[in-house]
């Protein structure tokens, strides 16, 4: 775990590319929803490491599934709760053609980008629809939050506290990492909610079956990442659970069965915090 991460801790020491920053552009565009009153940035907010901090997403309506996380989405295996995309580009066309997101038809997507023509010319060459995803997708790759407490840590520059060291040891003996793994800790695995419930109550929304059809795969999703957790309550698909360490308690219950005590979900959510990483250096790019 410490080398993976310390591999992909990336330094910027170059200007932007400029697909990059137009597809910033069109993100933050609300002309490039149905109503023009929502854009891509309104349901992935910068302060939320890319996630929303309301229950469900509201686009040009009302959704029904918490908002993932943009931050460091480059490196998930696949995207939305059950991973129905492996390709980012084709998971940020979808956003614009989901009725409850932006709501558009090519033809209106088209004619609204069209004020960016000139621009397309010069980076492209020519203006089509596959470059609009492919601009926002280059922007997507520069949403990278590493740097945090717990990366310094590893490279010997800052020392965790007791409580967020313990908190990390809990992480790995009860068998957290075991899904929260890798650069993200998550977001490259799917897993069933609810492993050792007879019966769960949150709602089944958006779980791997709804796209294999197999009855084994009810309330399987892909796993969260954990940079940046503490930045993007509430949490589960639902958005049911407002508070971190009452999401540590329950996925004791739930997944790992065990009961995990208030000092030790206390040190958990310590360390959890220690994930939260800078803001991505394009962000600040213009102000």
């Amino acid at each position: 775990m410490r080398g993976i991460v310390l591999i992909f801790i990336v330094v910027f020491a170059f200007g932007f590319n400029k697909k990059a920053l137009l597809g910033k552009e069109l993100f933050f565009d609300k002309d490039l929803s149905l109503n023009k009153k929502v854009s891509c940035e309104s349901c992935h907010k910068a302060k939320y490491a890319g996630g929303d901090d309301k229950r469900v997403s509201v686009g040009i309506k009302r959704g029904y599934v918490n908002s993932l996380v943009l931050f460091n989405s480059v490196f998930n295996c696949c995207y939305f709760w059950n991973g129905r995309r492996f390709s980012l580009r084709k998971a940020i066309k979808d956003a614009f053609f989901n009725s409850y997101e932006m709501g558009m038809t090519k033809e209106l997507l088209l004619k609204r980008v069209s004020k960016y023509k000139i621009k397309f010319i010069k980076i492209y060459g020519d203006f089509k629809e596959e470059y609009i995803y492919d601009a926002i997708y280059y922007f997507f790759k520069e949403l990278i939050s590493l740097n945090s407490k717990f990366d310094k840590s590893l490279r010997g520059e800052v020392n965790l506290t007791k409580s967020e060291e313990r908190g990390y040891f809990l992480f790995k003996k009860y068998g957290c990492i075991t899904c929260h793994n890798g650069i993200n800790f998550g977001g490259n695995s799917f897993q069933k909610l609810g492993v050792f419930l007879d019966k769960i109550t949150i709602p089944r929304i958006e779980d791997l079956a709804t796209i294999t059809k197999r009855k084994s795969d009810i309330y399987v999703y892909r796993v969260p990442i954990l940079r940046n957790i503490a930045k993007s309550a509430p949490y589960f698909h639902d958005g049911s659970v407002k508070s971190l360490k009452k999401a540590i308690i329950l996925m004791g219950e739930w997944n790992i069965g065990i009961k995990i005590s208030d000092k030790d979900a206390n040190d958990i959510e310590a360390f959890l915090k220690t994930l939260n990483g800078e803001e991505p250096k394009i962000l600040k790019e213009g102000r």
